[in-house]
C-alpha cells in the first residue's frame, strides 16, 4: 500500500501504524501519539520514532505532518548504522518558551550521525521574544554534533531563543534554500554559527536576524558560501578569535551574496588582546552592498565589553581577497582594516571595489592600520592599502 493511503487510513481510523513507501518506512510521529494541537509536550513521541527509525536497516523517514507541535528539548543520537535517515518537517515545531530548559544547549540537536537529510518546507519557533534581554544564558533552536553527510533544506527557522543553527565539529554538510529570521533588535540570534567543522556549504538562502547571519568561528576549514542574502543583523564574519590558544580559521570562500542594510558586510574580528591564532586563505567576491554601514571591515580591536585590555592582537590574518564588492555604504568608512600592531595583516587584495557613500558629508574612504597589501581595479573609496609599509590614513 502506497504510504499516502496507509497515512491516511491512520489517520481515519487512529490506528497506529508505520507505513512504506517506495524510500522505505515513514515514522509519523502520529503513530506515535504526538499531538498537533501546539500544547501537549510531543518529546517522547518524537523521540520513540527516532528510535525506531534509527534501527532500521534501509531508508527511512521520521515524518512531521502538517500541524504545530509543542516539543521540549529533545537529543537525537545515533550512529544509526544500518538507517539512511530522512527527517522531514512539514509542520510547525514549537520551543518551550522557559529557556531553563535548555540553557546552554540546544533545544533540539542532532548527534553522531551520518548520512542524513533534514527537509519538509516546515518551521522550527523558538519562541525567543519571550526571552529576549530577560535571560543570559545561550540556547540554540537546533544542533549539529559529529554529524557527517548531511543536507538541511527547505527549512525555516525562527526566533530563535540565541543561535539558531550551530554546527560543531561536523563534515560534509549542505544548507540549501533554509530560511532565518528574527528581528532586528533579537540579541545573539545568529543564523549559522560554525566551529570546528569542514566542507560546510550554506548555498541560496536567506538569513535575516539580530546578530550575525554567519557566523565561522575556531576551527571553521573549507567553508563555502553563495547565493546568500542577509539582512537585517551584523553580516557575514569570520571570528571573533583569539580567545584560546592556536585558533585557526583557513580556507574561506564567500561570492554571489548580497547584505542589505547590515552593521557590517564582510568581517574579520579579533580580540584586542589574544592568544596567537591564524586566519589565512579567505575571499569574498561578486558581493552586493545596499546600505551596509561598514560593508569591508578588519577588525583586530573587537571589545564588545566595557573593560578591554590595550594589548594587540596576536592573531595573523594572511591571504584575504575582496573582489568585486558594489553598492552602497550607509557610513562614511567604506572599507575599515584595522589591523595589529603586533602581527600586521600580511597580502589583503583589493579588487574593484565600488562602494558609494550618499549621505549629507564627503565622499567615502577607507582606513588602514598595520594593513599591507594591494588595490587593483576600479577604486571606490581611495585605497589605502601600502604595498611594503604599514598605512594609517
Amino acid at each position: 500500500m502506497a504510504s499516502k493511503s496507509c497515512l491516511e487510513i491512520a489517520f481515519i481510523f487512529g490506528l497506529v501504524l508505520v507505513c512504506t513507501n517506495a524510500e522505505g518506512k515513514v515514522f509519523n510521529v502520529l503513530s506515535y501519539g504526538a499531538k498537533a494541537d501546539g500544547v501537549t509536550d510531543n518529546s517522547k513521541a518524537f523521540l520513540k520514532a527516532w528510535a525506531d527509525a534509527c534501527k532500521w536497516n534501509g531508508q527511512a523517514k521520521l515524518l512531521i505532518p502538517l500541524g504545530v507541535y509543542m516539543v521540549n528539548v529533545v537529543n537525537f543520537i545515533g550512529p544509526c548504522e544500518k538507517s539512511t535517515l530522512t527527517f522531514e518537517i512539514k509542520g510547525i515545531i514549537k520551543a518551550p518558551k522557559d529557556p531553563k530548559l535548555f540553557c546552554n544547549s540546544s533545544w533540539i540537536s542532532f548527534q553522531y550521525i551520518n548520512d542524513l537529510k533534514i527537509k519538509g518546507g516546515g518551521t522550527l519557533d523558538g519562541q525567543g521574544s519571550f526571552t529576549w534581554g530577560k535571560h543570559q544564558c545561550s540556547s540554540m533552536t537546533l544542533g549539529f554534533n559529529f554529524v557527517n553527510n548531511t543536507v538541511v533544506r527547505d527549512i525555516h527557522s525562527i526566533n530563535s531563543k540565541n543561535i539558531h543553527f550551530k554546527v560543531f565539529a561536523c563534515e560534509n554538510m549542505t544548507f540549501s534554500h533554509v530560511n532565518i529570521t528574527a528581528p532586528r533588535d533579537s540579541p545573539n540570534t545568529d543564523g549559522i554559527h560554525i566551529s570546528h567543522s569542514t566542507n560546510i556549504h550554506v548555498l541560496d538562502s536567506y538569513i535575516g536576524t539580530g546578530d550575525d547571519c554567519i557566523a565561522m568561528i575556531a576551527g571553521s576549514n573549507n567553508i563555502n558560501i553563495s547565493g546568500v542574502t542577509c539582512g537585517p543583523g551584523h553580516g557575514i564574519s569570520i571570528g571573533s578569535l583569539g580567545n584560546s590558544p592556536n585558533e585557526v580559521v583557513k580556507d574561506i570562500h564567500v561570492k554571489n551574496c548580497t547584505l542589505i542594510a547590515t552593521q557590517n558586510g564582510l568581517r574579520i574580528k579579533t580580540w584586542a588582546s589574544s592568544n596567537v591564532g591564524n586566519i589565512t586563505n579567505i575571499t569574498f567576491e561578486d558581493i552586493i552592498m545596499e546600505k551596509v554601514r561598514n560593508p569591508i571591515f578588519i577588525d583586530q580591536h573587537y571589545c564588545p565589553i566595557h573593560h578591554c585590555s590595550k594589548q594587540p592582537s596576536s592573531v595573523q590574518i594572511k591571504d584575504v581577497t575582496f573582489n568585486n564588492i558594489r553598492g552602497s555604504s550607509s557610513s562614511r568608512r567604506a572599507v575599515i582594516l584595522d589591523c595589529s600592531a603586533l602581527f600586521s595583516c600580511e597580502k589583503i587584495n583589493l579588487n574593484d571595489i565600488n562602494l558609494a557613500y550618499h549621505g549629507r558629508h564627503g565622499h567615502a574612504i577607507a582606513f588602514c592600520a598595520h594593513a599591507k597589501g594591494k588595490a587593483t581595479g576600479k577604486e571606490l573609496p581611495p585605497s589605502c592599502l601600502k604595498e611594503s609599509l604599514n598605512s594609517s590614513t
